[in-house]
């Protein structure tokens, strides 16, 4: 009996010695009880760290379908193909004029959407023409780099136009000699928010990674989701303020040989941002004929109330404010959007002119956009040391932000 108290008594102790060591291991490591970090700011440290690993921009690439039209071509062969006596006495052509749109590009010529039904006969055009965009955006960036496609590690696409599996990063590797090994990431449901994200996503796997380079690849085909028999404003709206086009951004880590190359902009961070109970704010409903859309017109409303609360603290986690960004590269949501996020972000009157002329020129590209503005950006070659935030929003809602210094 004393024997068998003895060695209880020995097990509590070592127990309790154990919890004592555990304990002071987790303070010391700043743990709670719980082993959750105390403080999510990062320090000084980690900032300098992420700072010296972080990724830059090797090259950028923007391609288009050859089908261009005028914004007033546009409403007329919506109205040809629109359902007898809907949308008379000009209504059509209003709500055209009315988003900031001067002229897009279409994946197939005008005449050709009025025969479309279906999802299949939408999906079958989408992946044709897809893969031809997005092969050519690959090849150009590559080109731009100096690079071979098998120098690629990674490969992240982006899409919310029309749906493919095997993915299009797969059909991309039965056309271009890719690594059998390269790692691959598709995304789906972003929307347009998929271009900033997917940015970050890989700056994030170069951060791990920083001898490797990686690519996003982006390709939107908004014009194939438009609904003939659907008369909705939302639906009205999106079909004049879509366009059609692809990009790509080749990054490199930290430690590859082409990081030395200047002036190029770096991704120093990232921040997701989600608000909640807005899940009907953007989306799509998918019906018999497709990708119906779904388009409040709170959009401007939600952007003007959660946008410069996440902005602003962002920046701040960076020892920044908005005083310091000199390059907004912001997607081109449309004109009340763009509107809302200059007001609420209290930004220059030629701070988002780039946004506002790329909606003009090509219309709103969903996860494009941001990446075809980082190209206009790139090339601008802002001075070194130059900050700026590339922002992108999609359904959720949310919204994504990319940290730069060129």
């Amino acid at each position: 009996m004393t024997r068998a108290l003895t060695s209880f008594t020995r097990k509590l102790r070592r127990s309790s010695a154990q919890r004592a060591a555990r304990s002071l291991l987790f303070s010391a490591r700043g743990y709670t009880k719980m082993n959750l970090p105390i403080e999510r700011r990062p320090s000084e440290r980690p900032r300098a760290m992420r700072a010296r690993l972080a990724p830059s921009v090797a090259s950028t690439a923007i391609a288009f379908p050859r089908h261009r039209y005028t914004q007033a071509e546009l409403a007329d062969a919506a109205q040809r193909v629109l359902p007898e006596g809907m949308l008379r006495d000009g209504a059509l052509q209003r709500f055209f004029a009315r988003v900031g749109v001067e002229q897009r590009c279409l994946a197939l010529p005008a005449e050709r959407y009025g025969s479309l039904h279906g999802l299949k006969e939408r999906n079958d055009a989408w992946l044709e023409v897809a893969m031809e965009l997005a092969e050519e955006v690959v090849q150009r960036a590559l080109d731009e780099a100096g690079l071979q496609a098998s120098d690629v590690s990674m490969l992240a696409t982006t899409t919310v136009t029309g749906i493919a599996v095997p993915s299009i990063d797969a059909r991309l590797m039965n056309r271009l000699p890719f690594d059998p090994s390269l790692k691959r990431l598709p995304l789906f449901g972003l929307g347009c928010l998929g271009g900033a994200a997917g940015l970050a996503r890989v700056a994030e796997y170069l951060r791990a990674y920083p001898e490797e380079a990686a690519m996003l690849v982006s390709v939107e085909l908004c014009s194939l989701t438009f609904q003939l028999d659907d008369i909705s404003v939302a639906n009205l709206v999106s079909t004049g303020l879509f366009g059609d086009g692809a990009a790509a951004v080749l990054l490199v880590g930290a430690h590859h040989p082409l990081a030395d190359r200047a002036p190029r902009p770096t991704v120093l961070a990232s921040r997701s941002a989600f608000f909640p109970d807005t899940e009907r704010v953007m989306g799509w409903d998918v019906v018999d004929a497709g990708f119906k859309v779904v388009l409040s017109p709170d959009v401007p409303k939600v952007v003007a109330a959660h946008v410069r609360p996440a902005m602003d603290g962002f920046l701040a986690e960076y020892g920044l404010s908005r005083r310091d960004v000199e390059r907004w590269v912001m997607h081109p949501g449309g004109p009340k959007v763009i509107d809302a996020l200059e007001q609420s972000l209290e930004l220059a009157p030629d701070a988002l002119e780039p946004t506002r002329r790329s909606l003009a020129e090509v219309g709103n590209l969903s996860s494009a956009s941001v990446l075809c503005l980082l190209d206009e950006h790139r090339r601008a070659a802002p001075a070194p040391g130059a900050h700026g935030v590339l922002m992108a929003m999609g359904p959720a809602f949310c919204a994504e932000m990319v940290l730069l210094r060129w």
